[in-house]
Formats: structure tokens, C-alpha cells, sequence
């Protein structure tokens, strides 16, 4: 299993999940396309797409960062025009980046609504047509979406629908686009966490600092994602994975590396199947 001098296009990696995952591939010598819009330290989210290439060279791997608004399909184009150019080609796509509003209906207006739906669904179609002829030319091409199985109960949508359907949307490109692009070899599919993950996003917007001690990782996903770039992208293609069950059927038996604090429970992410079972020895909650 390597990496080494795979390009990867990742939106959103200038920090959290998104930059865990190219760092992970720098460690094999990757290259790894940082496409964000954090040019300036954002005022209460650490990070930027310089420092995020800076990590990424540190740790082996080749670093383009890009000013990039997923939403602007010539943002997008310029971007992918450059990792080509600058790197020969691309070989992984992933969706990383997104846009959240835990709000019910009547508290979300419509800028916010608009947001989620441009970036979550839109930025992720559009960035995936965007790569998708330069990865019919790749090895192995993969694209990957950080978003939840397909799972259409409705306690998934009742507090939130606008954030459902918006990040729902990214799946549904997935498995789309898996059908769509099977005779051509490019694998897609969907990577999702059992447990909230400890970023600065998840601590700002959601758990605060105190929250954290209660999430896992982002080295969790960053592993699952590795994995499934390593896959035969003719033969694993479709799929809607939850990181530590894939984890364990590849191997893994040691989650609690993953967990921020081996003493506290784990916070349950949202949209993980009911069915869904953690791994042997694993508690939740």
C-alpha cells in the first residue's frame, strides 16, 4: 500500500479532516493539492492553505496550495488546470469540504440554506466532473465524499433538513456517479464517521472545547480514507462506509489510539445507520 507520487485534489484541507487525510498520503511522498478558501487565518478556526502545505511538505509529500470557492465553477477550473499542470495529472478526488446549519426549518434562512446546499451538493458535483476526465487517465482513480450512508430515517432530517438534504446531496453523487463511471474504472464513494471527530469546525460549531474529550481523531478518518485509496478502484466502487467498521474488516483492532480521551464515551456522529455495529470491544455512547 502507497501513495507515493499520487496526486490528490481535496477540497477544504486547509485544516481538520480534510488536511489529516493529505497528510496521511504525504507520508507515502504523495502530492496533495490543498484547495481552500482560508488564504487569512480565519479569526476563531486555526489554519490556512499555507500552513496546511507547509505540514504537508514536513511530512514528506509535495504541497499546491489554492485559493478555491467550491461554489465558483471557474474557481474550480482554474484549480484543476494548475494541480495538472504542476503535477502531471490527478489521481484522487475528495470531497471534503462542507458547509453545516444544525437548524430547523423555520430558523434557517435562506443564505444559509443556500450555502449548505452550493457547497455540501453542488461544490461536490462540481468538483468531481471537474477531475473526473483527468482521473480516466489515472492508474487507480478514486473519488471520495465525506458524507453519511443513505439512510432516509426521518429522525435524520426532523431537526435539520436543510443540513440533511445538503449533505445527503454528496452521497447521492457518489452513487450516481459510481454507476455512471464504472466502465471507466473510477471508484466513488462515501467515507463517514461513527463518532464526532475532533476539529476546530466541530468544536466551534457544535461540542465547544469541553465537548472534544468525548470525539475521536481525525487520524481515523485519514486512515480509512487511506485504505480506500489503496483499494482496486475497478472492484470497490458504491460504497457507503463507516470508518471504523471498514478499519476492522482491513485489519485495525486498536480504536482507542483514535480516541481523544480514553476515559470519556464516545459522542455518536449523526446519520449512522441503526444496524450499523461498532466494532468488537468499541462502545458507543
Amino acid at each position: 500500500m502507497s501513495l507515493n507520487g499520487k496526486t490528490l485534489f481535496i477540497t477544504g484541507a486547509s485544516r481538520g479532516i480534510g488536511l489529516a487525510i493529505g497528510l496521511r498520503a504525504a507520508r507515502d511522498g504523495a502530492n496533495v493539492v490543498i484547495a481552500a478558501k482560508t488564504a487569512d487565518p480565519h479569526p476563531k478556526l486555526p489554519g490556512t492553505i499555507y500552513t496546511a502545505a507547509a505540514e504537508i511538505e514536513a511530512a514528506g509529500g509535495k504541497a499546491l496550495p489554492l485559493v478555491v470557492d467550491v461554489r465558483d465553477e471557474a474557481s474550480v477550473q482554474a484549480a484543476v488546470d494548475r494541480a495538472v499542470e504542476t503535477f502531471g495529472g490527478i489521481d484522487i478526488c475528495v470531497n471534503n469540504a462542507s458547509a453545516i446549519s444544525l437548524t430547523g426549518t423555520l430558523q434557517t434562512d435562506m443564505k444559509r440554506y443556500d450555502l449548505m446546499h452550493q457547497i455540501n451538493g453542488r461544490g461536490t458535483y462540481l468538483t468531481s466532473k471537474l477531475c473526473i476526465p483527468h482521473l480516466k487517465k489515472a492508474a487507480n482513480p478514486h473519488i471520495l465524499a465525506l458524507s453519511p450512508p443513505l439512510d432516509l430515517s426521518p429522525h435524520w432530517f426532523g431537526p435539520h433538513v436543510a443540513y440533511s438534504m445538503a449533505k445527503y446531496n454528496m452521497s447521492l453523487c457518489m452513487l450516481g456517479m459510481a454507476e455512471e463511471f464504472r466502465g471507466d474504472g473510477i471508484a466513488c464513494n462515501a467515507l463517514w464517521p461513527r463518532t464526532a471527530v475532533a476539529t476546530s469546525a466541530m468544536e466551534f460549531a457544535i461540542t465547544g472545547a469541553e465537548g472534544l474529550k468525548h470525539c475521536r481523531t481525525t487520524e481515523i478518518m485519514a486512515d480509512a480514507a487511506y485504505a480506500i485509496f489503496n483499494k482496486p478502484s475497478r472492484e470497490f466502487t458504491g460504497r457507503f462506509i463507516i470508518d471504523d467498521t471498514f478499519l476492522y474488516e482491513e485489519g485495525e483492532r486498536d480504536f482507542d489510539k483514535y480516541r481523544m480521551d480514553p476515559t470519556a464515551s464516545l459522542l455518536p456522529d449523526f446519520f449512522v445507520p441503526a444496524d450499523s455495529a461498532p466494532p468488537p470491544g468499541v462502545k458507543i455512547g
